[in-house]
């Protein structure tokens, strides 16, 4: 019996052998690899099938093919040593032909990624410059417009050290387009001290557009457009995430931010990221500056699936900001801002507190948007977006009594956005970008402010569309081209005093408006309707290896915001009446910009002109005294003239020695009003900035920098003086209140320093301290709304420790 064993095992052996040979392995598999994003065929791409030892590669035209194959399904691995690799289910038999697309760019996508930076341009000819993630983390516990002003061009208008409000080229407010994570956004942002209200930690770079040139965004940039976009998330199997940790002596606060990132192979991702900031009142070198600390909070997150041909993200964010407006700038007349003026320090100084009271701003921001991608293979990439804002700001006087702790002015925008744009990418030789905009906003101040509105409710309807493209005619010439058209309807319910109607001459054109009358009050339902036309040409012109040169001709439209148009009464925050005028016209501005640019490795420098000539420019500017019930108050007109700035910025560094840098970049815009023949106000002055940096990486990358700021006096201003009537030994005399005298120039020195640990398994702690104004210098800002009744910040040491895990 025991030879049946080896014998049964021979007879299946055999039978085995015959089955596999009867199954006729003569399957063919071919197809063509090639590139989803343009069509282009692909060499050297592996396509295996996974579980045998049939494996081919693609030739020079993407082709490939492999014979021999038993029939059936399979899963087939495709990579490449530049794209992700695809596995897909194939079902082969006979000859079976199968063609396979890669998205060649996703692992250059990548590269960009693990830095969080943009480093591709938004334009082909425009002047930009990009912030990274190293300088962001320097300035977390300060805001979006400190760190802008790490860039030539950009300078800031300041109503003390926590409302920052970004300048680019002597141009902000509405002249200038912030994008927050794809969404431009809408905060009030027409006022002089309204600062965008954007969490800087949020973002992993920050770009800067100078002028009108990124359609895309608007047509309405006269200034330009700031771009925070946040990290890129790889397509990967990770989690990851970073703790910053700040403290700063001139404040006596600091702020802890926090991030954590999950992103999966699939496609799937989430993220979050925190905010918290404390501080209390700064300090002059001199005095406390009484009620000037702020706190802030922020949240922001989001989730998606970015797939192989499509996907999608949803993104939400949080931001409220309570900021104490220093106390001595509470003023309750014309002849307490001359007393003001006068003196060289502030009418009220009170020892250090972290309390916030009245004169405050407290600002609360939402942000939603949904966006969804489609990528179509040779053509492009569509991308719907649907996004929300409402934004809440809250003004807070000096009130008594019933009216104590009840703000004076309660302003509540919200927004809705439709989006739609088309990207031709295909092609390798140009591209092409259409896109339409359609937006409904709607503004409500409480009346429960018990105070008369300073903007009235409105609805704002908008429309955009455009097409932007790039054509790359030579290897070193690429030209760039674009158009835009916006209308923009403004529909408004507005309340005038029958003295200020006719005042103002509206009783000659605007009788047709009027819808009612109360007392001594007309109200009127003043609808306009703005079409604006922008456009952009430039090339761009690689001159060698080392040198490039741009030049671009940007033609934007800005309808007046309603601030210009419908101001009428106090502003309470800026201790000043303002006026807006029905009668404006849209700003229209032809800018030329040009730059040269070269880079050795050593040495690196960008010279970078530009002449912005505008029509229609809106400004604000002090005219007159104004009795009221609370005293007599400033008044602050918009009016529109012709203008022209032309200035320069320049960049460039030096790297000497094997560890050594020096870096120094100028700035210098000069503004003239033509129509008076006489210079623009608030420009900011000449500036230089100089760095001398020693790194050496190997040792605990230990990085120092000593940095010298020089800021030059602004000699050139209007003359926007105006007599007031002053109570002295018992009677009324008649002086001169200078507001316009600019202060004089200041030299600012600081240090920076950092060095990075390994901490514990796949993380690293860096530890950084900063020091400004290092000789405690005593100076004001001509661009700082508070500079008539103090001092700028003193000394301040700084310490962060950022934990990357």
């Amino acid at each position: 019996m025991k030879p049946a064993f080896p014998l049964f095992l021979f007879i299946s052996l055999l039978g085995s052998i015959t089955t596999a040979t009867s199954q006729n392995c003569t399957a063919v598999f071919k197809g063509e690899v090639t590139d989803f994003h343009d069509g282009k065929p692909l060499m050297n791409a592996l396509i295996q099938l996974i579980g045998t030892d049939k494996a081919t590669a693609s030739d020079i035209d993407g082709s490939f093919v492999i014979n021999g194959i038993c029939p059936g399904r399979y899963e087939v691995e495709i990579s490449h040593e530049s794209c992700n690799t695809r596995i897909m289910s194939v079902e082969i038999s006979g000859t079976t032909t199968q063609p396979i697309t890669l998205e060649h760019h996703l692992e250059e996508l990548k590269e960009v990624v693990v830095e969080g930076s943009r480093d591709h341009p938004v334009t082909n000819s425009a002047t930009e410059q990009i912030l990274h993630t190293d300088v962001i983390e320097k300035f977390s516990s300060a805001s979006l417009g400190d760190a802008l002003k790490e860039i030539s061009g950009v300078s800031s208008l300041n109503t003390g050290s926590a409302i920052v409000k970004p300048v680019i080229q002597g141009l902000h407010s509405s002249r200038i387009i912030t994008m927050n994570n794809g969404v431009r956004l809408q905060d009030q942002e027409w006022g002089i001290e309204h600062a965008p209200n954007l969490d800087l930690n949020a973002a992993g770079s920050l770009t800067v557009v100078k002028g009108a040139a990124a359609l895309q965004y608007g047509g309405d940039a006269i200034g330009g457009v700031i771009i925070a976009d946040p990290e890129k998330i790889p397509v990967k199997d990770t989690i990851y995430g970073k703790t910053l940790l700040s403290g700063a002596t001139n404040g006596r606060g600091g702020a802890l931010v926090s991030s954590l990132t999950k992103s999966y192979k699939s496609g799937w991702y989430w993220s979050a990221q925190g905010t918290l900031k404390r501080f209390g009142d700064g300090k002059a070198p001199d005095y406390s500056l009484t009620n000037t600390g702020y706190s802030q909070q922020a949240f922001s997150a989001s989730f998606g699936l970015n797939k192989f041909t499509y996907g999608f993200d949803v993104y939400y964010s949080f931001y409220r900001n309570e900021i104490g407006i220093l106390r001595a700038s509470h003023i309750g007349s014309v002849e307490d801002m001359f007393h003001a003026i006068n003196s060289r320090q502030p009418s009220v100084i009170e020892p250090f507190s972290y309390d916030i009271n009245a004169p405050k701003q407290d600002i609360t921001h939402h942000l939603a948007k949904v966006r969804f991608f489609k990528r179509f293979q040779n053509l492009g990439k569509l991308s719907l977006q649907y996004d929300f804002q409402q934004n809440n700001r809250l003004e807070y006087d000096i009130r008594k009594g019933d009216l104590k702790g009840i703000p004076a002015m309660d302003m509540e925008l919200t927004t809705h956005t439709l989006s739609s744009d088309f990207q031709f990418d295909s092609r390798s030789d140009y591209k092409i970008n259409t896109g339409a905009t359609f937006q409904y906003q709607t503004n409500f101040p409480d009346p429960r402010t018990r105070v008369r509105r300073l903007i009235p409710d409105y609805d704002r309807y908008t429309f955009g569309i455009y097409g932007a493209g790039s054509y790359h005619l030579t290897d070193a010439l690429t030209l760039d081209a674009g158009a835009r058209y916006d209308f923009t309807r403004m529909d408004a319910k507005k309340f005038y005093f029958n003295t200020r109607w006719e005042q103002k001459g509206y009783d000659r054109d605007f009788q047709d408006i009027i819808i009612g009358e109360e007392g001594n009050q007309l109200l009127t339902n003043p609808v306009f309707d703005f079409h604006n036309i922008s456009a952009t040409a430039g090339i761009k012109y690689n001159m060698d290896t080392y040198g490039e040169v741009l030049f671009n001709y940007a033609l934007a439209g800005r309808a007046p915001n309603p601030s210009e148009l419908f101001s009428d009464g106090l502003h309470h925050s800026a201790a000043a009446i303002e006026l807006g005028d029905l009668r404006m016209d849209q700003e229209t501005s032809h800018k030329f910009s040009a730059s040269y640019a070269r880079n050795t490795g050593e040495f690196q420098f960008t010279v970078a002109p530009y002449a912005n000539f505008v029509h229609n420019f809106i400004l604000l500017e002090p005219t007159g005294s104004e009795q009221t019930i609370r005293g007599a108050f400033p008044v602050w007109e918009y009016k529109q003239v012709n203008a022209r700035l032309l200035g320069i910025d320049l960049d460039a560094s030096y790297r000497f020695l094997d560890h050594w840098t020096f870096t120094h970049k100028f700035s210098y815009v000069y503004g003239k009003d033509i129509t008076r023949n006489r210079p623009l106000i608030d420009i900011p002055p000449a500036n230089t900035s100089n760095r001398i940096t020693f790194s050496k990486p190997e040792w605990k990358n230990l990085r120092l920098t000593l940095r010298s700021d020089y800021f030059f006096r602004q000699n050139e201003f209007p003359n926007n003086n105006f007599p007031v009537r002053l109570p002295e030994n018992g009677e009324y005399v008649d002086r001169e209140l200078d507001i316009s005298t600019p202060p004089s120039a200041y030299h600012l020195l600081g240090f920076d320093a950092s060095a990075g640990f390994h901490f514990i398994k796949h993380s690293e702690i860096t530890v950084g301290l900063t020091v400004d104004n290092i000789l405690n210098t005593n100076y004001r800002d001509y661009l700082n709304r508070l500079r008539f009744f103090a001092d700028d910040l003193g000394r301040n040491f700084k310490l962060q420790i950022k934990i990357n895990y």
